[in-house]
């Protein structure tokens, strides 16, 4: 039997923010990311983790129990693109077993396979896209 994707309401206690997000329910209190958490760089697509309900009703993760499988990286997209540039690259990464989203139409976040056969930055540098990448300190 397939797990079904749910929504879920996920509280994040260092940041004192509660989030909506659609996972993969694995089991009753245990679920996988199906694409990325903007605001929680650790929530990324394949991410598995287990929650806890809090009094409010909203999950909080308890611990992540597998981290991505994924190398994920966040790029500020630039104006003077326009989205079929982008496209070029997402595509590709699609066919391969990648995921991109775009978030607040400015921010692209790839989830890149391990065994990815491509350099994601000298694809980007052959496609002339200059993005300025979003890093954790």
């Amino acid at each position: 039997m397939a797990n079904k994707e749910v929504e879920i309401r996920l509280y994040d206690k260092r940041e004192k923010l509660t989030a909506t997000l659609y996972v993969e329910q694995l089991a009753e209190n245990k679920f996988r990311m199906t694409e990325n958490d903007i605001f929680n760089c650790r929530l990324t697509k394949g991410t598995e983790f287990e929650t806890r309900l809090n009094k409010e009703g909203n999950h909080e993760i308890i611990r992540i129990t597998k981290d991505s499988g994924y190398i994920t990286r966040r790029f500020f997209l630039s104006p003077e693109y326009k989205e079929s540039d982008y496209r070029v690259l997402g595509d590709e990464l699609v066919k391969r077993g990648g995921f991109w989203q775009v978030d607040f139409g400015g921010i692209v976040t790839v989830n890149i396979p391990k065994d990815f056969e491509f350099d994601v930055d000298q694809v980007m540098k052959d496609l002339d896209l200059k993005l300025t990448e979003i890093v954790d300190d």
